[in-house]
């Protein structure tokens, strides 16, 4: 299928920044939710946005936010300014988060056109030159594309119902990335894309996967992983402190 083409209508596209953080983050074994946990001084999600703020080619960094949180200002308090936006219109997973998320950007003047790039809250090592250079490899094309960094490592394959984890067979490693965020796709593309999503579709490249698209596959470091178990907090805390 070719790449579904979007009016430009004569303007030049715009680029936003969507962070779904709606969730809890049960993995992490915080008490709290993870976005909020404190990771070297500030909360996780406070180093998130602070790099996106910075990436000049943003319009704006939409945050979403479940219905109900009431602890978003107070542990974030350096997301100020005409481009940072805030919206309390989460979901109950990661789909519907992203989805109310776009129908925001929509009301907040967003176009068909204009580049959405959706970024996790856990990956809170992201760097502004990362972002940078997503938005400059993937402005060119027709459909968009991600980070992603290609796996290294041998793959093993765990046997069903097998006594303990044991291996079924080792994968074939070649031509196999990992897929990160953000993930920047046009918005009239990833709104149909989000809408037909079931549930194999794990993030925003799958959904326009399953309407016969092809995303950019864009190279990024191993630095950029997303917390979710508690060891990935204490690696980040040594990483960030590193930077300071």
């Amino acid at each position: 299928m070719r790449p579904m083409m979007i009016e430009s209508q004569g303007f030049e596209p715009r680029c936003y920044a969507l962070v779904p953080a709606a969730g809890v983050g049960a993995r992490s074994g915080a008490a709290l939710p993870k976005q909020y946990v404190s990771v070297a001084g500030c909360a996780m999600m406070a180093h998130t946005l602070d790099a996106l703020l910075k990436v000049q080619r943003l319009t704006a960094t939409l945050v979403v936010l479940a219905p109900d949180d009431a602890q978003f200002e107070a542990a974030v308090p350096g997301f100020q300014g005409e481009r940072a936006w805030v919206a309390r219109c989460g979901g109950a997973s990661r789909a519907e988060s992203v989805a109310q998320g776009l129908m925001e950007l929509r009301a907040r003047g967003a176009q068909p056109h204009d580049w959405v790039l959706v970024h996790d809250a856990a990956r809170c090592l992201v760097r502004p030159e990362w972002v940078t250079g997503l938005i400059e490899a993937c402005e060119a094309d027709e459909v968009g594309g991600l980070l992603a960094m290609p796996v290294a490592d041998t793959m093993k394959e765990e046997g069903e119902g097998a006594q303990g984890s044991r291996i079924a067979r080792t994968l074939d490693r070649r031509h196999k990335w990992l897929a990160q965020t953000p993930q920047m796709f046009r918005l009239g593309l990833l709104q149909p894309a989000l809408a037909g999503a079931d549930a194999s579709v794990t993030d925003e490249a799958s959904a326009v996967e399953a309407l016969g698209h092809q995303p950019l596959l864009v190279a990024a470091p191993l630095e950029n992983f997303k917390l979710t178990w508690p060891a990935d907090f204490e690696l980040a805390e040594r990483l960030l402190r590193s930077r300071a």
